[in-house]
């Protein structure tokens, strides 16, 4: 295991560890009734490297990543992440890229090397552009990396959007009932002859996409038996 100084680590993930994995999220995705609408999944498949995001919400995120992860697909995620004890260790292994953001001087020369192995070793890379988890009813403004890595690597960007977890999870008391979240998987947006001077552009525009499809799939917890779609916010 790399040391953690770094400011890019990557880890690889034997066959044996994905089963494990892979029955472990299923069983506990059935067990508590979790199920997972998908549409566009196809989407996903396409040849060659490109950068997904999506939207971030909690740990059930990983549940439902398990059920559309397209193949040679890999995670990028905080440091922090990596010292979180067995989790950190797994994300490890899992072939996660953990990135020190904290070393905001280097972070364009990392998202270039990582765009590098993407191109090199035909990868996919799944990015959650809010940066951290957020349970609000709504999006977080969007970091730039994933948008900048895209443009540097000329690769498409795919967006996925997962519906609220509110109407079932309580994220703060970690207790849900049974329920289901619709995953959507959006048109690809081309990056090829953008230049970074595109970025903020191109990421408002995923973030109004992404944004009016959360709020169009989206329920809240029922009211009187009553399930309500989320209220919209101005936009950040």
């Amino acid at each position: 295991m790399p040391s953690p100084s770094g400011d890019l680590q990557h880890g690889s993930l034997p066959g044996w560890l994905s089963c494990i994995i892979s029955w472990f999220v299923r069983s506990f995705k059935y067990m508590y009734g979790l199920r997972f609408k998908v549409q566009g999944r196809q989407k996903l498949e396409m040849d060659g490297p490109c950068v997904i995001i999506s939207n971030h919400q909690s740990i059930l995120d990983m549940m439902g990543l398990m059920e559309i992860l397209p193949k040679r697909c890999v995670q990028v995620a905080k440091r922090e992440l990596l010292f979180l004890g067995p989790v950190g260790l797994i994300m490890y292994l899992g072939g996660v890229f953990f990135i020190n953001r904290q070393r905001s001087s280097t972070a364009v020369s990392v998202m270039a090397d990582l765009g590098e192995r993407m191109i090199r070793e035909n990868l996919k890379v799944w990015i959650y552009p809010e940066g951290t988890r957020n349970d609000n009813g709504d999006l977080l403004p969007f970091k730039k990396g994933a948008f900048y890595l895209a443009i540097q690597a000329q690769v498409p960007i795919i967006p996925v959007v997962y519906s609220s977890f509110c109407s079932f999870y309580n994220l703060r008391t970690k207790l849900f009932t049974s329920g289901t979240v619709k995953v959507q998987v959006l048109d690809a947006v081309p990056t090829l002859g953008h230049t970074v001077a595109d970025v903020p552009k191109l990421m408002d525009s995923c973030h109004q996409a992404m944004r009016a499809t959360f709020l169009e799939i989206s329920t809240q917890p029922q009211e009187n038996g009553v399930a309500e779609r989320p209220r919209a916010q101005p936009a950040q």
